[in-house]
């Protein structure tokens, strides 16, 4: 695996799975000298104040952004002439999923991973409806919950798995070896 330097780390509205996330994210970063860019859709920002997890982005994450548009912040440009190693997108909402998969790039991550995907960045997902069945998740004050995934949100992550230039995570445990950073 190559090591990486620079990447960009895109975050959607999904709770399920951004703890861990963050987490590895942050952990990641405390081993490392990669340089993390940050940004976040406008339901990823929602999400991030829902698990009182704003305050840390601020922190860990000083230079994050926020979506004003589907190319506001310009993020593409740099992806697409190698400024940047790679571009996490995780966790994945199924409505993000669903939108790659049907070419639809009206929000800043679908459109940032539509227009990646043309160059030769490559693309690591971690979409959170990857399993027919049950699941395990969390609510915001750690209350357990269980969620049933759709078949068609499963059905939608195994096309996007077939997508050029997109590699899926089954867990963000995965970005250690993708980063070349020791656990």
């Amino acid at each position: 695996m190559v090591k990486k330097n620079r990447i960009a780390w895109g975050i959607t509205g999904s709770g399920d799975l951004i703890k861990e996330t963050y987490n590895t994210m942050v952990d990641i970063k405390s081993k490392s000298d990669i340089e993390t860019m940050v940004f976040l859709s406008k339901e990823g920002e929602t999400v991030m104040k829902w698990y009182q997890m704003w305050d840390s982005i601020q922190k860990d994450f000083p230079n994050y952004k926020t979506e004003n548009g589907p190319n506001s912040p310009f993020i593409v440009g740099p992806l697409q002439v190698g400024h940047y190693d790679a571009l996490v997108i995780a966790p994945a909402t199924s409505n993000t999923v669903a939108k790659i998969v049907y070419g639809i790039a009206d929000t800043l991550v679908t459109n940032t991973v539509a227009q990646t995907a043309k160059g030769q960045t490559p693309i690591y997902m971690l979409p959170v409806d990857q399993k027919r069945g049950s699941l395990k998740s969390y609510a915001p004050g750690g209350r357990e919950l269980e969620l049933k995934m759709r078949e068609i949100d499963v059905s939608n992550t195994e096309k996007l798995a077939q997508m050029e230039n997109i590699h899926i995570l089954k867990s963000s445990e995965e970005l250690y070896d993708i980063l070349g950073v020791q656990k």
